[in-house]
């Protein structure tokens, strides 16, 4: 299995775990084509949340992934995490 199937599957892995566990506004999985980032990227927006919940920290850690600074808007906090 190459590289970047296996780095596709981990961030849709956690994309899901993220869904399940706090409330959401939208959870993407971008490809590295799509991404600023230039790797598989998870992009979350949740809601009624501020800074970024341990559940969310702990599902990026299983995964793997890496924490990208973003900045929060209004009730909402935008979260990156990139393999």
């Amino acid at each position: 299995m190459s590289c970047t199937v296996e780095e596709r599957k981990r961030v849709r892995r956690a994309a899901r775990a993220i869904r399940d566990e706090v409330a959401t506004e939208s959870v993407d999985v971008l490809a590295l084509s799509a991404s600023q980032h230039r790797e598989w990227t998870l992009d979350a927006v949740l809601r009624d949340v501020e800074g970024v919940p341990p559940e969310v920290l702990r599902e990026l850690a299983l995964a793997g992934l890496t924490l990208q600074p973003t900045p929060s808007q209004a009730e909402y906090q935008h979260v990156a995490a990139t393999v």
